[in-house]
């Protein structure tokens, strides 16, 4: 069974910085973080390939943003730089056990996050 525990969320300005982490216990194929805003649907952020440390990313955050793993430490981080408002959401961490599909399919994902908080005000 594998077990995903978020942290990292907070409250910053536009323009600031933020860094989530996720521990994953447990093996995967894949690591991804989800984001919902209120009124919104949940939307695919990145994702990285645990073998390969491969990496992809929604148009909306490229450049901005970068996913990255401590295999030491099971951790998989999301360093989120120029925060604007349009960022403020919940943030979940998530994990497939098998590779299969695209990776910002949510019905792909085996193992989700509880969510972490992130609000960013102008």
């Amino acid at each position: 069974q594998v077990q995903l525990v978020e942290s990292g969320g907070g409250s910053v300005q536009a323009g600031e910085s933020l860094t989530l982490s996720c521990v994953v216990s447990g093996n995967t194929y894949s690591k991804a973080w989800f984001r919902q805003a209120p009124g919104k649907e949940r939307e695919a952020v990145a994702v990285i390939y645990t073998d390969t440390d491969g990496t992809d990313y929604a148009d909306s955050v490229k450049g901005r943003f970068t996913i990255s793993q401590d295999h030491g430490k099971d951790t998989v981080y999301l360093q989120m730089n120029s925060l604007t408002p349009e960022d403020t959401a919940m943030y979940y961490c998530a994990a497939k056990r098998v590779g299969g599909g695209h990776w910002i399919e949510q019905r792909r994902y085996h193992y989700w996050g509880q969510g972490t908080q992130v609000t960013v005000s102008s």
